[in-house]
């Protein structure tokens, strides 16, 4: 006998390349943010027209602002106790 080791040759798949996963340009990205920031913006631009839910509330805050500041106080516990349980 010989003190050669014989060596299994190496395996070979179908899909010996990994899976290429898809790189975003830095335009690509700065694309994506600035359509998402006009998104957000139309969206606050609509909720802050009269009667909508944000005018309500800056209204309210302002008119008010220790008992609006009380109520998002309790709100934020009520919110703690519940995702922490």
């Amino acid at each position: 006998m010989s003190d050669e080791v014989k060596l299994a040759p190496p395996l070979v798949y179908d899909d010996s390349e990994p899976a290429v996963e898809p790189k975003f340009t830095a335009a690509e990205v700065s694309d994506a943010v600035k359509k998402a920031i006009r998104a957000i913006k139309k969206a606050m631009q609509a909720a802050r027209r009269p009667g909508m839910p944000l005018s309500i509330l800056s209204n309210v805050a302002r008119e008010a602002p220790l008992g609006s500041l009380l109520i998002a106080f309790l709100l934020g516990i009520a919110v703690a106790r519940r995702t922490r349980s």
